[in-house]
């Protein structure tokens, strides 16, 4: 079996294999699951930020249905779009090229619901008993991460173009 990690040259297999390792632990001790957090990793430990199932299935010694389950949820996520390989029946799993934009912009749409929601349900009991209050300051806190979002995600944008970075 061939163990080298397409995309990544032999020398730097193992230093390529701790980082997925570690950082994929880092995820999972976030909240993130296990197996879709070390796909994920070697997702973006790969040049191309894209892998086939075997090729993910290969890096990581995991079953094709380990892989399958992980890119379920790194698609339902956004943090992973698959794609059909041009004249093959295989598809790629492929990053997003502003991945942690699209990430954080997708928790901005669950805030702005979770903040609808918490005002409904404020108004429903009454902003005056205990449970309203604390469904208004709730909504509230909610309302204000959404503003500091944006506002960092711009400020991001303006810093990352004085940055010797590629274009996404």
């Amino acid at each position: 079996m061939n163990t080298q990690v397409p995309g990544v040259r032999s020398d730097d297999e193992a230093a390529v294999s701790r980082f997925v390792e570690r950082f994929a632990a880092q995820l999972t001790e976030a909240g993130m699951q296990r197996m879709a957090a070390r796909v994920f990793a070697q997702l973006l430990a790969s040049d191309s930020g894209s892998m086939t199932s075997a090729e993910l299935s290969e890096a990581l010694r995991i079953s094709p249905a380990a892989v399958s389950g992980a890119v379920a949820y790194l698609t339902q996520v956004t943090m992973v779009s698959r794609e059909r390989e041009p004249g093959s029946r295989r598809d790629r799993y492929v990053l997003h090229n502003e991945l942690w934009y699209e990430t954080f912009t997708r928790r901005d749409q669950v805030l702005a619901l979770f903040e609808k929601t918490l005002r409904d349900g404020a108004a429903g009991v009454g902003t005056d008993t205990p449970a309203g209050a604390r469904m208004a300051e709730t909504a509230a806190f909610f309302e204000f991460l959404q503003g500091e979002m944006h506002a960092m995600m711009d400020r991001w944008r303006a810093h990352r173009a004085t940055l010797d970075l590629p274009n996404p």
